[in-house]
């Protein structure tokens, strides 16, 4: 067991050598965003006090090259911590456009830092306030012509309201989009139903109501590493459109 600030993570030691292998081979110092900004981004975070929970390197350098592979332009992150997620997705493309939504007035105000010293803060948009309410203020710039749709979701925030955040974005996404949401798995622990935490819960939720809406194709993929066991859930948006709530 290893742990990073307050947070326990399920740790081996083939999991971590595998990380430490081939993330330096495939991400050398040449690469983009730099080690340094990562680094920087890490360091400062803990520096100043948030918990070390953000995706490891390898799962940050996932998320920009998914963006690459779907030609994203417009993303949608819930649940920015320090940012940095962030960096990686906004390091994707030099058009690209990243809005990022947190609620700790502390975390945005880190996160900000970080992204100024990556040479990013162009690219990215730092809201403050829960996804809850900043949501449907989105929705309506959306629905205005005021800001484009999104073409990639991340979501990694309180796992309670999983799928009332997916349920949000998905209207406000383009066919074809990807939605990703982090932390599903919980150490295998999203295959209890009968589990009292309410973190497992809102994971089995976003899961069963996904495979049960027609806007959405999706699966769950587990993974480990360095910090965890645990898996994220991925879905591809067939119709962008808002479900129909009204029976």
């Amino acid at each position: 067991m290893s742990y990073y600030g307050s947070q326990a993570f399920e740790t081996d030691e083939r999991w971590t050598a595998v990380d430490n292998y081939s993330f330096p081979i495939l991400h050398p110092a040449s690469a983009v965003p730099s080690n340094n900004a990562l680094e920087h981004a890490l360091d400062n975070s803990a520096k100043n006090g948030l918990p070390g929970i953000a995706v490891p390197p390898s799962q940050g350098k996932f998320l920009m090259l998914q963006a690459q592979l779907i030609h994203a332009k417009n993303i949608l992150e819930i649940g920015t911590l320090g940012g940095y997620s962030t960096i990686w997705m906004a390091s994707a493309r030099p058009d690209i456009h990243v809005t990022t939504i947190e609620i700790n007035e502390h975390h945005a105000a880190v996160a900000r830092d970080n992204l100024a010293k990556a040479g990013l803060s162009e690219r990215v948009d730092v809201l403050l306030g829960s996804g809850l309410e900043v949501l449907p203020k989105l929705k309506a710039e959306v629905e205005a012509g005021t800001r484009e749709k999104f073409n990639l979701v991340f979501i990694d925030a309180d796992k309670e309201n999983n799928w009332a955040y997916v349920d949000a974005a998905v209207g406000m996404c383009e066919a074809g989009a990807c939605v990703i949401v982090d932390n599903v798995v919980r150490k295998g622990m999203l295959a209890d139903a009968d589990t009292n935490d309410s973190r497992v819960h809102g994971a089995r939720k976003v899961v069963e109501e996904v495979g049960k809406d027609e806007r959405l194709d999706g699966i769950v993929m587990q993974t480990v590493g360095e910090k965890n066991y645990d898996g994220f859930l991925m879905a591809i948006v067939k119709k962008a459109t808002m479900r129909d709530t009204s029976d």
